[in-house]
């Protein structure tokens, strides 16, 4: 940070450096407490320069110009505060630059860094005299600069760095002391602006993990466990109490409605990570220009309408598991990113080039061939690997009707309880009527079938409004010995009809041409009263004496 104009120095008392620490104390960001620190100590005082470094792990270890001179990459000293007041004209040195020789001092090494490491102050008296100093260049005699005073920056017992002032005055031993209580206060102020951002970074992740966690009770419509006593859902259960305990990736297949995400609630459940959230996210509504954010969020400024800092569904799944819903959504050059965090571990804010780590176990659901989605060129292969550590498959409803009665019952009472309404008898014409309907959308569909005949029931039976599935179509049809198109073959609006025709007739007949009721023919249909009569009324069907 560099000044323009030179303010008038105030002497070096203990008063200055008071009032400089409360003015500090008054900033919440680390960031902002390092500049305060450093310029008001130049501003206030005739210091040529004053820099903080903080101890931080090794990052630039490759290109530092001091690696040939540190013993250990696992940490150093990295210059994240520096202020100055020049006296000659910018020459081109870079003895004030922040990115300059010394952004990075070894622990242990040059005086600095012996302090760093030591946790003991320094104050020389006489800095021109002093080799080490004047190695690169000759600034100090060129400033001026005729003390140094370097102090630790500690805070309950750990040394968070190192304070450094250098000064055109000689310091005495009483301003050296001074400025060691000053580097008390400082310590302790960026220990509360870092204790102040945490706080808030994870009061924006607890929001976050929230309004995730509302968004999935809301899709859930609070109908969670696994409920079936099919093989096929036996089968599925072993293998989820197989995999829940490891962290190994899963990837769920099988079509829209299936319940993909009750078995990865089921898998968490059953994990170690328990204790953490599952946070969802669906791949397939995210904007395109969006993923990025939603999956690691992004910074105040980082693109219009970034008015603050946003934690991302990584940050948000830190410690916990992380669903990927309809991952076969994602975006083929966005796709290399999601691989990166999933085997480094590490990512970015948009608009932050700070590397974050997110301790994650990841869920993947998809209702897409992912492998023919990697052979026609829509998805990554080292991805889809990556992904499909341990897939399990969830079959579709109509394959799995052994499940139909018991799944039929535990949605009607979930319903019935979340419309306070009482909860009617699930008849066995209702149970036949589920079992032979083909269920495209699955168990989705089933709960909304329910839900319907549930808010328009007004007696103590329910009546399913199903469309006639193409199985029961082709029992009806083979029952009355009746011809019809080969499976697979396009049916006319005759033909149509005349199976339609069919089935009423075959559902009279199987209730002696009885309509309503449990066991009427409506019932067997899963269709109002009202709706059959219509039906018959434009069929022509009516009962003659001899049925």
């Amino acid at each position: 940070m560099a000044q323009n104009k030179r303010a008038m120095p105030r002497p070096l008392n203990i008063e200055t450096l008071q009032a400089i620490s409360t003015m500090v104390a008054q900033k919440r960001s680390v960031g902002a407490v390092l500049n305060s620190i450093v310029g008001h100590l130049v501003e206030q005082l005739d210091l040529a320069l004053a820099r903080v470094w903080l101890v931080r792990p090794g990052d630039i270890c490759t290109v530092c110009p001091m690696r040939e001179e540190c013993p250990n990459r696992a940490k150093c000293l990295h210059l994240v505060a520096s202020a100055h007041q020049q006296r000659e004209p910018d020459s081109g040195d870079e003895w004030h630059r922040s990115d300059g020789f010394y952004r990075r001092l070894p622990l242990g090494v040059r005086r600095i860094g012996r302090i760093g490491k030591s946790g003991e102050s320094l104050h020389l008296s006489d800095t021109v005299e002093d080799e080490e100093w004047v190695a690169r260049n000759n600034w100090l005699r060129k400033e001026g600069v005729r003390s140094f005073v370097g102090h630790p920056l500690v805070f309950d017992g750990e040394n968070l760095g190192v304070l450094a002032v250098f000064s055109r005055a000689a310091l005495n031993d009483q301003e050296f002391t001074w400025l060691r209580a000053f580097a008390d206060h400082a310590a302790v102020a960026i220990a509360n602006a870092r204790a102040f951002e945490e706080i808030e970074e994870l009061r924006h992740r607890i929001e976050l993990e929230n309004a995730y966690l509302r968004d999935a009770v809301a899709s859930e419509g609070s109908f969670g466990d696994v409920v079936g006593q099919s093989p096929q859902i036996k089968a599925i259960l072993e293998q989820a109490q197989l995999v829940a305990p490891t962290d190994a990736a899963v990837l769920l297949l099988g079509e829209s409605g299936t319940g993909k995400e009750l078995i990865a609630r089921e898998i968490h459940r059953l994990s170690k990570r328990n204790d953490g959230p599952l946070i969802r996210v669906n791949c397939a509504a995210i904007p395109r220009d969006l993923y990025e954010s939603e999956f690691f969020g992004h910074t105040k400024g980082a693109f219009s309408g970034a008015i603050s800092d946003r934690a991302g569904r990584f940050e948000a799944a830190d410690g916990g598991t992380l669903l990927l819903d309809e991952v076969g959504e994602i975006p083929l050059d966005l796709q290399s990113k999601l691989l990166r965090v999933l085997q480094e571990g590490t990512f970015e804010r948009v608009g932050d080039e700070r590397p974050r780590h997110a301790d994650v176990r990841i869920i993947a659901a998809t209702n897409r061939n992912l492998e023919a989605e990697v052979h026609a060129g829509n998805f990554r292969q080292d991805l889809y690997f990556r992904l499909n550590v341990f897939p399990i498959n969830i079959p579709p409803l109509r394959e799995r009707t052994d499940d139909i009665p018991v799944l039929a019952d535990h949605l009607l009472g979930a319903i019935c309880r979340k419309l306070k309404r009482p909860v009617p008898r699930l008849t066995e014409a209702n149970v036949n009527s589920l079992q032979s309907y083909g269920w495209p959308g699955n168990v989705r569909e089933m709960q909304n079938v329910i839900e319907r005949a549930v808010i328009v029931d007004h007696g103590n039976t329910l009546s399913f409004d199903l469309p006639m599935s193409a199985r029961n179509t082709e029992a009806m049809v083979e029952s009355n010995q009746a011809t019809g198109p080969p499976p697979k073959q396009i049916m006319t609006d005759l033909q149509l009809r005349q199976l339609e025709r069919e089935n009423l007739l075959v559902a009279l007949q199987h209730t002696q041409w009885k309509l309503y009721g449990p066991d009427g023919a409506a019932a067997l249909l899963g269709v109002n009263p009202t709706t059959l009569a219509s039906r018959l009324k434009k069929f022509g069907l009516q009962r003659h004496p001899n049925n």
